[in-house]
């Protein structure tokens, strides 16, 4: 008989796997509360500060999300601010649902899409439609599904000031109605965040950049200096690309943890959280197979097999009566379960939710892993009636 089927080394290697899985999650659930702490995102205090703030919306078919973002942007206590919403060639009622919702402000700034040049992705062109329109010495670029805090401009200028950079990004909260998006988007959302290194990314000198989309504060002079939009005209992670653009201008930037600052209603169904991430989760990671298939072996292992063999076990035990696996294997397993499922019940509870979603965690995973070989394999992908091929716009 070979060694590998030596009882005493089989039971060290199964040991060696449970022990380092379960150091993983340990120090994941104990660790999840402190994560971005050093970086947050404070409340303004005192008076608001002076210029004008031009908040530039891209909006295609987004009339069931318009309405709530011209609302809670026209609401913010800056002084001199204007809303600029680029309705990118809808094919339904957003740029009326953006006008009743400005019930005659004249701080709404409304623009009809164009087609996009050739060479450019759709968003990227409405961006830049909208920052040539503005008037405003700083940019804000938000998405038409965000809902920002009233005080949000003024909480992001003061920080943009005081650290004295070209760029500053937030991450905000998820606003979660249905069962998967409550399911699913946390897995996902904490993957993408989990991955970013938020003191080399905020670090002058380091070349590593990252940008959410969802809300990008620029100085128009910074903007200008990196050609805007143009320079990630044909990118669907345009956000992270400008970052990048940025930084190889040698401009610090910012990236900081804001929960009060903004609410996001990322995804309603399954079908649009697998695409939406679908579309640009290989992309985050520089398209390198290495990586994306990384990650799905590191979900599958570190992960989801843990869970896997507790239930195997359990039935060989219970239902088929086995004697193995052993009962001290069967606790171990279980326990390595229950610390994934206090991490995200934890992690719930991080985000202000009640954490009653802890138990879809297993569930969340293995629709992560379809997703990231979704995004690994896919060449070709679709949003909004757009085509992209490894991760540029197509004609």
């Amino acid at each position: 008989m070979s060694m590998w089927g030596e009882p005493l080394l089989t039971e060290l290697l199964a040991a060696g796997y449970l022990g380092l899985i379960s150091l993983l999650w340990l120090g994941v659930a104990v660790a999840v509360p402190q994560w971005g702490a050093r970086w947050m995102l404070a409340r303004p205090q005192g008076e608001p500060g002076a210029g004008r703030v031009s908040v530039c919306i891209p909006a295609r078919n987004e009339a069931h999300n318009i309405g709530a973002c011209v609302r809670a942007a026209l609401a913010s206590r800056w002084p001199d601010l204007e809303v600029v919403v680029v309705d990118d060639r809808s094919e339904d009622d957003t740029a009326d649902q953006a006008r009743q919702a400005a019930d005659g402000d004249e701080r709404l700034v409304l623009i009809s899409g164009s087609e996009p040049p050739a060479g450019w992705a759709g968003k990227p062109w409405a961006c830049a439609r909208a920052g040539a329109e503005a008037s405003g010495g700083l940019l804000l670029f938000i998405d038409a599904d965000v809902v920002i805090d009233p005080d949000a401009v003024a909480g992001a200028v003061a920080a943009l000031r005081e650290r004295q950079v070209a760029m500053l990004s937030l991450f905000g909260t998820w606003s979660l109605v249905s069962f998967w998006e409550r399911a699913v988007i946390p897995a996902v959302g904490w993957l993408i965040r989990g991955a970013v290194d938020l003191d080399r990314v905020n670090a002058p000198g380091q070349p590593e950049a990252f940008a959410n989309g969802q809300f990008i504060l620029m100085a128009r002079g910074a903007y200008t200096d990196i050609d805007g939009h143009a320079a990630v005209r044909d990118q669907v992670l345009d956000d992270v690309r400008l970052a990048e653009a940025v930084k190889r201008r040698g401009l610090p930037i910012a990236l900081l943890v804001g929960p009060w600052a903004f609410r996001v209603r990322l995804y309603r169904s399954l079908r649009e959280i697998v695409a939406g991430y679908g579309k640009n989760l290989y992309e985050g990671m520089g398209r390198r197979p290495a990586l994306g298939l990384g990650g799905v072996l590191f979900i599958c292992v570190g992960t989801l097999l843990p869970f896997a063999a507790l239930l195997g076990g359990l039935i060989t035990r219970l239902a088929l009566g086995w004697g193995v696996p052993g009962v001290g294997w069967l606790l171990w397993l279980a326990g390595i379960c229950a610390l994934q499922l206090a991490f995200r019940f934890r992690l719930e509870r991080r985000d202000g939710r009640d954490g009653r979603a802890w138990w879809t965690h297993p569930l969340a995973n293995i629709v992560l892993v379809g997703i990231l070989l979704r995004s690994v394999f896919g060449v070709e992908a679709r949003w909004k009636g757009r085509r992209f091929v490894d991760g540029r716009a197509s004609e």
